[in-house]
């Protein structure tokens, strides 16, 4: 383990990246637009290597990638005059604080949940903020947590599936499934993920158990 103090790993990496944004002509040419895709890539594998608990070295890397990234547009943001790396750390400290007001701020914490406390940001519903092109199975997770936050949640219905099911009854089932799986502080799309992961170890098994050819 590097025993480096935060702030000197933090200038280094910087230092490195301002290097590359000038001398490397694969840096050089990156706008935020040609890093999207790539940073969507780096945080679906940050998601597996978080899934994989006895793989420390693997988490480390894929955090640090998605570092990079972001240090990475908040230089090119620079760049174009828009916002600084510090004005980008300042935000979400800023946004820390206000979210937090019986710590921060105690003599206006009125007792508010953390959605309500989002609300008083001007959203007019606890779903804004979400993602539209989030996997659909997060999104179903996500929805319905924040739905919790302000007190509504799906009532538990019959959660078996039966045959004759239309598409929209079989959608209900798996939204009852996901809140079914939150009240047991079963996160849906982590199980799925694993489920998926059980599932191939078992195609591959299955595959080498058949004839060549």
């Amino acid at each position: 383990m590097n025993n480096s103090a935060p702030h000197e790993a933090f200038q280094r990496l910087s230092d490195i990246l301002d290097t590359l944004r000038k001398e490397c002509p694969w840096d050089r040419v990156q706008t935020m637009e040609s890093l999207r895709y790539l940073t969507i890539e780096e945080t679906y594998e940050l998601s597996e290597a978080i899934l994989d608990k006895e793989d420390t070295e693997n988490l480390k890397k894929e955090l640090g990638d998605l570092f990079m990234h972001l240090m990475f547009y908040a230089k090119i943001a620079e760049e174009e005059h828009r916002f600084t790396l510090a004005d980008v750390l300042n935000t979400i400290s800023d946004k820390l604080v206000q979210r937090h007001p019986f710590i921060y701020h105690r003599e206006d914490y009125d007792g508010e949940s953390w959605e309500q406390l989002k609300m008083r940001e001007g959203r007019k519903s606890v779903l804004e903020g979400v993602p539209a092109s989030l996997p659909t199975l997060v999104k179903a997770v996500r929805i319905q947590e924040k739905a919790a936050g302000i007190g509504y949640q799906l009532p538990e219905g019959d959660l078996s599936p039966h045959d004759g099911m239309t598409e929209e009854q079989f959608g209900d089932l798996l939204m009852g499934l996901v809140a079914w799986a939150d009240k047991r502080h079963i996160n849906a799309d982590d199980a799925l993920s694993r489920a998926n992961g059980r599932f191939a170890q078992r195609v591959k098994e299955f595959e080498e158990t058949q004839p060549a050819g």
